[in-house]
């Protein structure tokens, strides 16, 4: 229970816990790491079918571990940092050719936030909160927080989340788009592995297939767009759970699916 992050796959789901409750789990560079380490592992277990983050006690991530940063070693920017270790971990779980989902069980700040919404399905206790704490100290929105925010809250709530750095409740963050669903703080855990283990009882290729096409989508023009499709299209149809699913349908029964 000593490591900053835990690990343990169940059911063809990935639970991935931030262990640093005594902080409300700020990114160390041992979290960060163990982070990062958890993702890969997650990714390359075929076993493995859908991931769930949370934070254990009572906040999700604080955001980076500010005692740690201003201890950082001489010629340590904050940009070699965020290169070497937090875009590499935000990046693995945008790639990752499963679904993820974040539970947000309490306070998501700064690179915290940005944490929770590089999840595919962002699921919050009553309780949480959502913080872009950058501003407050002289600094800019990273992690990835700039292109999630604009793309999920709009243009105009991305600028003020992001200069205002005001603090929001859970159901706020539902209401700009940020958050899927908001639980009773009771609830969160249950509702987030009910959820997890559908995703994982569905077609994983073809889920990974979609969070592909849907990043694409940012950069790209409609004619751009409609050829990620149909490229995404052919590579679905060439999987064993496209067949599994032409079958049932046929057959008037539910698709057993095997991730293939």
């Amino acid at each position: 229970m000593n490591s900053p992050v835990l690990y343990a796959a169940a059911d063809a789901v990935a639970t991935i816990t931030l262990n640093r409750p005594e902080s409300l789990n700020a990114m160390s560079v041992d979290l960060v790491a163990g982070l990062r380490e958890a993702v890969e592992s997650a990714a390359a277990d075929d076993a493995v079918r859908a991931v769930l983050i949370t934070g254990n006690g009572r906040g999700f991530c604080s955001g980076a571990d500010l005692a740690e940063a201003s201890n950082r070693k001489a010629g340590e920017t904050a940009g070699k940092a965020l290169r070497e270790r937090y875009n590499p971990l935000i990046l693995g779980i945008r790639r990752m050719p499963k679904p993820v989902i974040s539970a947000v069980n309490g306070v998501a700040a700064g690179a915290g936030m940005s944490l929770a919404l590089s999840a595919d399905i962002v699921l919050a206790a009553r309780s949480a909160t959502f913080l872009q704490a950058f501003a407050r100290i002289g600094l800019v929105p990273d992690a990835g927080s700039t292109w999630l925010l604009d793309r999920y809250a709009g243009s105009m709530r991305a600028r003020a989340l992001a200069m205002l750095a005001e603090r929001i409740p859970a159901e706020q963050a539902r209401e700009y788009g940020l958050v899927w669903q908001v639980h009773d703080d009771e609830a969160l855990m249950p509702a987030a592995l009910e959820l997890a283990t559908r995703l994982a009882q569905m077609p994983t290729r073809a889920l990974g297939l979609i969070k592909q096409t849907l990043d694409a989508a940012a950069g790209n023009s409609l004619v751009e767009q409609l050829e990620v499709e149909a490229d995404a299209q052919v590579a679905a149809q060439q999987g064993e759970d496209f067949k599994e699913g032409v079958r049932a349908f046929l057959e008037k029964r539910q698709p057993k699916f095997t991730g293939r």
